[in-house]
């Protein structure tokens, strides 16, 4: 009787094992994002960096959904530059591009000057995805340079302090 009932519980746990709410799904996956203290790295570093060339910046760092995980805002920097950085790093995580190149390409091409419509988007030089290998964990946007080809070099500078860390 006790050997019948351990093969039924046997039984009865394989087949629950095997139903789709307790099977592995390849319908998973599993992603990387940036923590709490490697965004602040990247916004300090940018922030240090544009301080160093005589600009007073903010900068934003968001996580692969676009959402802000750090602002610093430079000691001068226009109170304009907040939403300016938030805007960038959204739309360079979004798009999974850098915004220079986006302004550019947008300047270029008539069917892509439509994107600055797109709510929350910010078709200026600054915003620079966040890359882990070939992924896009996240987004750095910066604003308050004199020309948004600058605030991107601060914040490829701060991206390359930290590369080692994205691996």
């Amino acid at each position: 009787m006790k050997t019948l009932f351990r093969l039924s519980l046997a039984t009865a746990c394989a087949a629950l094992l095997a139903t789709p709410a307790f099977a592995q799904s390849s319908a998973l996956r599993t992603e990387r994002t940036l923590t709490l203290e490697l965004a602040g790295q990247i916004a300090a570093k940018t922030v240090a960096t544009c301080q160093a060339n005589g600009y007073a910046v903010a900068a934003a760092v968001v996580d692969r959904g676009g959402n802000l995980r750090v602002l610093q805002r430079a000691d001068n920097a226009g109170p304009h530059t907040m939403e300016s950085a938030r805007e960038k790093a959204y739309t360079a995580v979004s798009a999974k591009n850098n915004t220079l190149a986006m302004m550019e390409g947008a300047q270029k091409n008539p069917g892509a000057a439509n994107l600055v419509h797109i709510q929350g988007f910010l078709l200026l030089g600054g915003g620079v995805p966040v890359r882990a290998g070939d992924e896009v964990v996240g987004a750095i946007g910066v604003a308050g340079a004199p020309g948004g080809h600058l605030d991107e070099q601060c914040a490829v500078a701060a991206l390359d302090a930290v590369k080692d860390q994205l691996k």
